[in-house]
């Protein structure tokens, strides 16, 4: 009995057949795979990754197709970082922020550091001048020592080093190259303490202010109310310079005078030098003091002298 054939059609009608269930086995395969794993996983704090699976079919003209099926799962394997301040860092952070603030009321709005005799001088007439003027008493000046005071007042605060309190107290007093900037560093100091024990009192903050022995300059009372109320030393030491440079700008911004984009793009250009400036001081010892910045210990001893003034200092 001879052999029955198919007709073409036929057999083409079968063979796509066989492929449309291929394709929708391997399709179900891979839902169940990617189904299987999402059950399997938590989402205690789920971190989304890739899963790709690669599917291979044959099509009509028997040519292979790469089909690439991609999932979202969400895994455990690391927590992800939701960005949320412990509570420790969100206090900290809002004391310096109000500490450190424009706002609060240690009177720095009245001095210029002798940045008012060095624009009647002619020394500081623009961004440019101011910038660099700024950079050197930043590094090599005023910015630098003040620093080296905050960070060693802190930790001998902190550690309850008495005698070495004391003795950071007293040389960074006598470091102060004229009188206005013994006035203005002594009195934003004082009024520092003041305020802070009286709105801002923490737990060991009295003793560790009679432990200096003498009332300190303002980047010691700042380094020992912070060390008082557990802030760490980094970040203070950094919200001081800040609000340090901040204030010389808006005192040059009043004399030269400078408008509020150019005295931004000053405060930019000294970022660097802000960030270099602690970290030299954070890895200085009281050994390594030193100004190298006479026309500015220049400046501010000429102000005194200074027929009309704006600055107190």
């Amino acid at each position: 009995m001879p052999m029955r054939v198919m007709p073409t059609t036929t057999r083409m009608a079968m063979m796509i057949m066989r492929i449309m269930i291929m394709d929708i086995t391997i399709t179900i395969m891979t839902i169940i795979m990617i189904i299987t794993a999402m059950i399997t996983t938590t989402t205690i704090m789920p971190r989304m990754i890739m899963v790709t699976t690669i599917i291979t079919t044959t099509s009509i003209a028997t040519i292979p197709t790469i089909t690439t099926a991609t999932a979202m799962l969400m895994t455990t394997n690391e927590p992800v970082d939701t960005g949320h301040l412990s509570e420790r860092e969100a206090a900290a952070l809002y004391r310096l922020m109000t500490w450190l603030s424009p706002a609060f009321p240690v009177g720095g709005f009245s001095y210029s550091s002798g940045i008012e005799w060095a624009v009647e001088a002619g020394d500081v007439v623009d961004t440019a001048t101011l910038a660099d003027w700024l950079d050197a008493m930043l590094g090599d000046g005023a910015g630098f020592c003040d620093a080296t005071f905050l960070v060693q007042a802190y930790r001998a605060a902190e550690g309850g080093d008495d005698a070495s309190l004391r003795d950071v107290v007293e040389l960074a007093a006598a470091f102060v190259p004229s009188r206005e900037r013994q006035l203005e560093t002594t009195s934003q100091g004082r009024a520092f303490i003041d305020i802070a024990r009286a709105a801002w009192d923490a737990e060991g903050l009295d003793a560790m202010v009679a432990a200096c022995g003498a009332p300190p300059v303002y980047p010691v009372a700042v380094g020992v109310v912070a060390a008082a109320h557990g802030v760490p030393l980094a970040p203070t030491l950094h919200a001081f310079l800040h609000a340090v440079v901040s204030n010389w700008i808006s005192a040059a911004s009043r004399l030269i005078p400078l408008g509020q984009t150019d005295s931004q793009r000053v405060l930019v250009r000294l970022e660097a030098a802000v960030a270099a400036t602690a970290d030299r001081a954070l890895n200085s010892t009281l050994d390594d003091l030193g100004s190298a910045t006479f026309r500015a210990d220049l400046a501010s001893l000429r102000h005194e002298a200074q027929y009309t003034r704006l600055f107190r200092s």
